[in-house]
Formats: structure tokens, C-alpha cells, sequence
């Protein structure tokens, strides 16, 4: 039998390159190898966006377009959203009676966070307890691995405790999940930085071509070069970064054997391309990329039933699984059962 894959992802807005080159290109090919469930974690998005729900829903249903658009197939994923399966929830509360608050504190990005999102108050129960929730996620389902990045690694290590100690006290229940490394590419934003919504510096896999040329004609280069003919830097610049990821794959001339991205390279360090062209080239190649993406959107868009019932028969699939573990753990603590 095929090993169990889970992941989740939260409900906040439109999907940008990140998200793609990030995590869902890998789940795309998990998919070909493993059992997969992949869940929008809209209680997930509760923890800091409590105060206004209202776009959880319509943004839950635009992800799973996007998941869709990329390459995600009902018929060899499970997809669900997290709500629909209360057991998760009642999971959740089995295991925050047994795990220590100095666990939690520890997370490493939890004073981050803090720190990151200072216009809302998180210091919350629910804030402080999510990475029990996120435990809960996985356990339920006795996923054998959980794709992740390195910087994941604290959050999946804390999952395994607590069902190390969840299993010490009731027996051997719950699965200790294991890490799915995987290597993604800094996706830069226009500013430089990590592209990301809190940074207002995304590429979103929705963007007309008109929005894409825009953005990308934004984006900040080598500092150093000021004409055209100066030498450059291109391990230093953003479109650079992009250029590895899209113009090799969406250049007719890689056909050939010619990688575009080293020919760039060479010229731009020779200073023989100027931003203003290598931004061109790129902005081409990004949205030749997205076109049979956003092709997909616009089908999917038109018919939202579609959506609802991969989404009802994701849960029902799901739920066959999580009611069994939650039986299974209810007899361990002496409670009643479902059955």
C-alpha cells in the first residue's frame, strides 16, 4: 500500500508564485507516489484573523480553484476543508490536555509572529495552541509523512512528541509522522524580500498579463548597474532568481539544448542585457507559464458546483478515516465511542 502524504494550507486570499514553487508544484508530484490528503485549514486561519471571517469561505473555494488549476486531481487526492471534520477538532482537544505549555512556548516562530503581526492581538488560546491543532491534523489521519522545508522542521518535531507522549500514556495510537523534505526556491517579490501578502509583493497566479508586465517592471534589480553595459550581478538580483525558475521552461530555445537563464547570465555579467530587456524576456516567459493555469481558473470559476462536490466526497473520504482513529482513541482513554 501506498504511503500516507497530509498537508494543509490556510485561506488567505489569492495564491501567488510562492505558493506554487513553495508547495504546490511538490504536492502535484507527491501525488503520483503517495496517498494524499491535502485539507484548506480554514480554523487554521482563525488564529489571527478572528476578528473578520468574513472571506474565509469565498477564499477557501478560490484556493482549491487554484489547487485544481496547478495540477491537484480529486480522483488521486483527498481534498477537504478542515471544518467539515469536527474530529479533528475533538482530537485537538484530547491532545491540549496532555501537552505542556513550555512545548508551545518554545515554537519557534511563535514570539516571531508576535512580533510580525503587531497591528492584532494573538496572545490567544487558540494563537498559542495551534501547533496542537496542526498536530491534531496530521495524527488524525496516521499520515507516515508530512511534506515540509527545513524551517518546518521544529513544528513536524513537536507533532511527533506530542504523539510520542500522547502513546506513552494510552498505548501505541497515533503515528509518529515523518519529514518529506523538500527543496523550494526563494520565489523574491518586487521589493527583494520573500514574496508574500503581508508584503503587498506578489506575482498571484490570477494576474492578467497587463497586471504581470506591471509588477515585474517594478521589481528592483542589481544596484551596481546603472546603464545597460555595466556588469552585472546576477547572483544578487530578484528577476534573476525568477529567470532560473521560467525561462528555461518556457523558452522555445531550451528545445534546442540553449539554456536561456545561463545565457542571460553570461550577458548580464557581461553587460550585454539590460534590465529593461531581461525584464521583458521574463515577463513573456511568466505568463506563457500561467496561461493554461489561468485557462483552468476560468472553467472552474464557472462552475462552482464542481468545486462543492470535490470537496463533499473529499470530506466523506477523509471522515472514513478520522472516525476510525477517533473511535480507536476513545476507547484508549475510557470514553464512549461513536459506534
Amino acid at each position: 500500500m501506498k504511503q500516507r502524504v497530509l498537508s494543509g494550507m490556510r485561506p488567505s486570499g489569492r495564491l501567488h508564485l510562492g505558493h506554487l514553487h513553495g508547495a504546490l508544484s511538490n504536492w502535484v508530484e507527491l501525488q503520483e507516489k503517495y496517498e494524499c490528503f491535502y485539507f484548506v485549514a480554514d480554523w487554521h486561519a482563525l488564529t489571527t484573523e478572528y476578528e473578520n471571517t468574513k472571506n474565509i469561505k469565498n477564499d477557501s473555494v478560490d484556493m482549491v480553484i487554484d489547487w485544481l488549476s496547478v495540477g491537484l486531481n480529486p480522483e488521486k487526492s483527498t481534498i477537504f476543508v478542515q471544518s467539515q471534520l469536527p474530529e479533528h477538532s475533538e482530537l485537538h482537544l484530547f491532545l491540549s490536555m496532555i501537552t505542556p505549555l513550555s512545548w508551545l512556548e518554545r515554537c519557534p516562530t511563535y514570539k516571531e509572529q508576535l512580533k510580525e503581526i503587531s497591528q492584532r492581538d494573538l496572545h490567544t488560546y487558540g494563537f498559542l495552541g495551534y501547533p496542537v491543532l496542526q498536530a491534531a491534523d496530521i495524527l488524525i489521519y496516521k499520515a507516515d509523512k508530512v511534506p515540509v522545508g527545513e524551517d518546518q522542521l521544529p513544528h513536524l518535531e513537536l507533532t511527533r512528541e506530542i504523539a510520542r507522549r500522547f502513546n506513552s500514556f494510552y498505548g501505541e495510537i497515533l503515528t509518529e509522522p515523518a519529514a518529506l523534505l523538500t527543496k523550494t526556491p526563494k520565489i523574491p517579490g518586487n521589493d527583494g524580500r520573500k514574496m508574500s501578502k503581508s508584503y503587498n509583493n506578489c506575482i498571484y497566479l490570477s494576474d492578467e498579463p497587463s497586471v504581470i508586465s506591471k509588477k515585474i517592471s517594478s521589481y528592483i534589480t542589481d544596484p551596481a548597474r546603472i546603464h545597460p553595459t555595466d556588469l552585472g550581478h546576477p547572483e544578487i538580483c530578484p528577476i534573476f532568481a525568477l529567470h532560473k525558475i521560467y525561462s528555461d521552461n518556457c523558452s522555445p530555445r531550451f528545445q534546442s539544448g540553449v539554456s536561456e537563464a545561463n545565457k542571460t547570465e553570461e550577458l548580464c555579467k557581461k553587460g550585454k542585457i539590460g534590465c529593461v530587456k531581461c525584464k521583458k524576456d521574463l515577463t513573456e516567459n511568466i505568463i506563457k507559464s500561467l496561461e493554461p493555469i489561468q485557462i483552468k481558473q476560468k472553467e472552474l470559476k464557472k462552475n462552482p458546483a464542481e468545486i462543492h462536490k470535490i470537496l463533499k466526497t473529499g470530506s466523506e473520504k477523509a471522515r472514513a478515516i478520522a472516525g476510525k482513529t477517533i473511535n480507536e482513541i476513545r476507547d484508549a482513554l475510557k470514553l464512549w465511542n461513536t459506534e
